[in-house]
């Protein structure tokens, strides 16, 4: 899939991330697609507070999912959007999953494991590491966040 179609599944993960803000969630939303035909196989926004799980993250359940649609545990094949930096945790499955390529909205330099943090595909224990593409729409991902962080205060 060419790199100039990723803003319409970032709409896709926009569109979770608000509807997750709405519930009361931290605004992230994910999106799996599979890459040759750019199919979505699943969509998530956090989910945490609702399920009282704290591994209750947009990109886990879009992985669980999506891998769940297709009947296989491995994700070789598809790529992950999501509105914000993954956590090393998030890391953890997207390289587990063996996501093809990881788009991401805003960075987190608190919380991010990609490009903050752990760095988690650079550690030599990491057995997979996807592409990884930052920073697509990261000011109106970024702004979502602090809109609901405001709010809060």
């Amino acid at each position: 899939m060419p790199k100039d179609t990723a803003p319409d599944f970032m709409d896709i993960a926009m569109a979770e991330a608000r509807a997750a803000a709405a519930r009361g969630e931290v605004p992230v939303g994910a999106v799996v697609v599979e890459a040759a035909s750019g199919r979505v196989l699943a969509r998530a926004g956090n989910e945490t507070e609702a399920a009282n799980d704290p591994t209750a993250h947009a990109e886990v359940l879009a992985i669980r999912r999506a891998a769940g649609s297709i009947g296989a545990p491995r994700l070789q094949d598809c790529d992950l959007y999501v509105t914000l930096e993954p956590c090393a945790m998030c890391a953890a499955a997207i390289s587990h999953a063996r996501v093809r390529r990881l788009y991401f909205g805003a960075y987190d330099a608190k919380g991010g494991g990609v490009e903050h943090g752990p760095r988690f595909f650079a550690l030599p224990t990491c057995h997979h590491a996807p592409e990884v593409i930052g920073g697509l729409r990261e000011t109106e991902a970024a702004a979502l966040l602090k809109a609901f962080f405001q709010e809060r205060r």
